[in-house]
């Protein structure tokens, strides 16, 4: 089902094709930990984290096992990556983002001061400064999180999930993605818009 958002995501995640997106992450942590024994000699590994030998990293970064950087990334200042985190070919984690349990796949850019949690980002998605995919809903008394696909409603059963955002999607300044966000691939979101699918 992913592979509809994002193109080649089973390439990459074969086992996980068929797995409803709001699950991959709870399970993230120990599919990296598995792909590590896979990878190439490119990566060098310490410690449950692999940096491929092209990835720039910089000074101040906090990575918390397990985490994957692949070739060509760039980690900006103070970034901080935890609890399972993917990051494909040529991506970019800017100067203080913090990314928590996610995928981001190749050529995109999370840049400027922004969070990322418990979500799965396709190719060539670009986040402008201060936008923020939120992954659990702290105001409701009931936190599961429901999602829209294909006009149905579906309560995931879940409580922590951010989004599922397709490729080439553009998300603008200081926009919010609400938990349970999936996005079709194109998709523009405006500065300062609020995504709320499913409002209870």
């Amino acid at each position: 089902m992913t592979d509809s958002y994002i193109a080649g995501f089973s390439g990459i995640f074969a086992a996980q094709k068929d797995i409803l997106p709001w699950l991959i992450p709870q399970s993230l942590p120990g599919m990296i930990e598995e792909m590590m024994d896979q990878l190439d000699s490119g990566y060098t590994v310490k410690d449950g984290v692999a940096i491929h030998k092209t990835a720039t990293v910089e000074r101040g970064v906090v990575l918390k096992a397990p985490v994957i950087i692949s070739e060509n990334c760039f980690i900006g200042a103070n970034a901080y990556l935890r609890g399972g985190v993917y990051l494909g070919k040529g991506a970019t984690i800017g100067t203080s983002c913090e990314v928590k349990t996610s995928i981001i796949l190749h050529g995109s850019a999370v840049a400027h001061f922004n969070f990322i949690g418990d979500s799965i980002i396709g190719s060539n998605v670009n986040f402008e400064a201060g936008s923020i995919v939120a992954n659990h809903y702290n105001e409701r008394k009931d936190n599961r999180i429901w999602v829209v696909l294909s006009g149905e409603v579906i309560n995931t059963e879940v409580t922590k999930f951010g989004a599922l955002i397709g490729d080439n999607c553009k998300i603008g300044a200081n926009a919010v993605l609400s938990p349970g966000t999936v996005l079709p691939p194109g998709t523009i979101v405006k500065r300062l818009e609020l995504v709320e699918q499913v409002v209870s």
